[in-house]
């Protein structure tokens, strides 16, 4: 892809890649070595507990920005491109519908991307946007419009048909989708949620369909000079859902 597309940068949500349940050292290692330039993750980023020490060692992970101050790693950075360009990443979890309260979002994009202003000490800002009510990634997206070149949300599963180009250059989508099998419930095998939602009853663990996988995902091109987005589409390369490929 990166060849046959001409990526600059790659950044890869590894959101519960092991089985459903977080991100393990061993399979981070795999996807950067499968070409990842940076793996962002999520609200369950340390259900793998060899994360806890991994990520103090691997600075192209990142976790969000908004988890308590004494959590390993950190929630941006930035990353040089194969082309010498400078790209900024930052992640934050949101706070609606989510399990468990985490502090502002927006606060705390607001302070990482004032320390590396697109088209300044940043050529493109990318945010992952974490959560679970579109609204309010979509709210982040206005509210980060003009100062990221990209605005994508993670952690629902499904892909969005609401790719675009904001008012001031800002690239957006709702959610990215997962990357797994679609033939599922959000990528686990479909018998266990049913019972669960028709019985509220459950009787096993969630384990992940492995079936024909999908990879789900947003393409954004970016002006050199000031980090807007000059165009942004949804890719679905492979398995059931694929439809689009930018090239």
């Amino acid at each position: 892809m990166r060849k046959d597309w001409r990526l600059d940068f790659i950044v890869v949500n590894g959101e519960n890649a092991s089985n459903g349940m977080g991100l393990s050292g061993s399979h981070a290692k795999l996807l950067l070595d499968a070409g990842a330039d940076c793996i962002t993750l999520g609200d369950h980023a340390f259900d793998q507990k060899d994360m806890l020490q991994f990520i103090q060692h691997e600075p192209r992970i990142i976790r969000p920005l908004n988890f308590a101050p004494t959590a390993p790693g950190k929630g941006a950075r930035m990353f040089t491109a194969v082309n010498g360009r400078k790209v900024f990443v930052a992640q934050a979890l949101g706070q609606v519908f989510m399990k468990r309260p985490f502090d502002d979002p927006f606060s705390a994009l607001d302070q990482a991307l004032k320390l590396a202003p697109r088209g300044g000490m940043a050529n493109a800002v990318v945010v992952d946007f974490h959560c679970e009510a579109t609204s309010e990634k979509m709210a982040m997206g206005h509210w980060l419009d003009g100062r990221a070149s990209l605005v994508v949300g993670t952690h629902t599963h499904v892909p969005t048909a609401d790719t675009m180009v904001l008012a001031k250059g800002t690239g957006f989508q709702s959610d990215a989708g997962m990357c797994g099998d679609y033939n599922s419930v959000i990528g686990m095998e479909k018998a266990e949620p049913l019972r669960r939602f028709v019985t509220q009853m459950p009787k096993e663990r969630f384990t992940p369909a492995k079936g024909e996988a999908t990879l789900s995902g947003v393409f954004v091109e970016t002006d050199d000079k000031t980090g807007a987005a000059l165009r942004c589409e949804a890719v679905r390369f492979g398995g059931k859902l694929a439809q689009q490929i930018p090239i």
